[in-house]
This record gives structure tokens, C-alpha cells and sequence, in this order.
């Protein structure tokens, strides 16, 4: 489907096409500005930066305006066009993938807030090293599920569902080494779960992100996919 940008009806009303379209569009924009709080939040924990982690902090706002007024378009375009078909499944897919933006936001805001703590702490960069690989995961897994949804892309959706498998075995090795130095040096507790906060929002984001990926699935092929085994996805998608 990478090469149906359009994938709603095409009505006579004009002002029904640009709602759509605007629809899309504004989400498009949700999805590039959470992308980038999801980015600096990682890049601001790597490096340290507690202005950037601040900026991410600051930004929560922007992603809670997108998050409503995309909310009052879908809710507008059903009462007043009571679309069907393709077009009520645009509508809906974008309706719940939204929240999943919106929380994708607020767990980067999470891990900003944390960088903030632990920059202003001694021995603020113990864990960095196994929460890099997740981070990195992460935001690749974000970028190709917001990618899918531009394009209309279901081999790209699916590939970000099995991405998901990685994210987690990352996360679960991570995890077991940040416990171990807590049990090698108590004085490292406090910073250490700061750190396990960090990785635990990193790997909701990548939950979120293939949640996305689902729900463009549902939008294209009108199959509702969630909480399905990888393989029967699959079957759907090249069906």
C-alpha cells in the first residue's frame, strides 16, 4: 500500500475531502512533534543535557493541543458527515492512535524529567550505557510506525510489530544489568531506579509505537489485529 497516499473516499463535497485530508495532515504533525520529544529525551539522557531535558518537559504541552484538537475534527467529521467504510475507519484509527501519540509524549516527558534528576546527582550516568541500545530501538521503532501511517504502508506496519520482539529482549537485558549493580554497590540504588524508570518508559513508547502500527493495519485493510499472534498478522497483511 506504500504507494496510496490517499487511502480515504474521494466525495463529491470538496469540504468532506479537505477535512479528511486535514485530518491526516494534522496527525502527520503529532506524530513529527513526538517523534522529536521522543528523540531529545534520549538524546538529553545520553549526553546529559538538562536544557534540552527541560525543553522536552516544556513541549508536553504542545503534544496535549494536537492530541485535542484532533479529537474535536474526528469528532465533528462523524457528526456531521457520518462517513462509513474506509473513511470511518481513517476516522477511528486515527482517533485511537492519537492517544497512543499523546502517551508517547507524556513517557518522554518521563524520562526528561529523570535525566533532569540525575544530571543534578553524583553518579547520574550509571545505567547509560545499557539504556543506549533501547533508546535507539525505540525511536527507530517510532519513526517507522509514524512512516506506515504516512504512506499507507502495511509491510512497514508489520515490520514494526515484529520490531517490538526486539525492543522487549533488549529491554529484559537491560533490566537484569541494572539490578545487578544494585546488588554490587547499594550506594548506586537511587540512581539505578531512576534509570529503570527510564527504560521502563522507553519500552511503553515502543508498546505505543506498535499499538500505531496496528491500528494503520485496521485504517488499510479493515482488520483489527490487536492482541493477535505475529504470525496471523502476517497472514493479514500479504493475504
Amino acid at each position: 500500500m506504500s504507494d496510496n497516499s490517499r487511502i480515504y473516499s474521494q466525495h463529491i463535497s470538496k469540504q468532506f475531502n479537505d477535512e479528511l485530508e486535514k485530518l491526516r495532515s494534522d496527525f502527520s504533525k503529532m506524530g513529527e512533534v513526538v517523534a522529536r520529544q521522543t528523540r531529545d529525551a534520549v538524546n538529553s539522557l545520553l549526553t546529559q543535557d538538562k536544557e534540552l531535558a527541560q525543553s522536552v518537559v516544556d513541549g508536553d504541552r504542545e503534544t496535549n493541543e494536537f492530541e485535542r484538537r484532533i479529537d474535536q475534527e474526528c469528532t465533528q467529521i462523524i457528526a456531521l458527515r457520518q462517513p462509513t467504510a474506509i473513511d470511518l475507519r481513517l476516522i477511528m484509527s486515527v482517533s485511537r492512535a492519537v492517544v497512543d501519540l499523546e502517551r508517547i509524549g507524556d513517557e518522554a516527558s518521563r524520562v526528561a524529567k529523570q535525566t533532569i534528576d540525575l544530571v543534578q546527582s553524583e553518579n547520574g550516568t550509571k545505567g547509560l550505557k545499557e539504556i543506549r541500545h533501547t533508546g535507539e530501538l525505540v525511536i527507530e521503532m517510532l519513526n517507522l510506525a509514524l512512516e506506515a501511517f504516512n504512506t499507507q504502508d502495511t509491510e512497514l506496519a508489520y515490520k514494526v510489530v515484529k520490531f517490538d520482539l526486539d525492543v522487549d529482549q533488549e529491554y529484559q537485558s537491560a533490566m537484569r544489568s541494572l539490578i545487578t549493580f544494585m546488588m554490587e554497590d547499594s550506594r548506586s540504588i537511587t540512581n539505578v531506579l531512576k534509570a529503570i524508570w527510564v527504560l521502563r518508559s522507553l519500552e511503553r513508547i515502543g508498546d505505543h509505537a506498535c499499538n500505531l502500527s496496528e491500528q494503520l493495519i485496521y485504517q488499510v485493510i479493515g482488520k483489527d489485529v490487536r492482541h493477535m499472534d505475529n504470525r496471523d498478522i502476517r497472514e493479514i497483511v500479504r493475504d
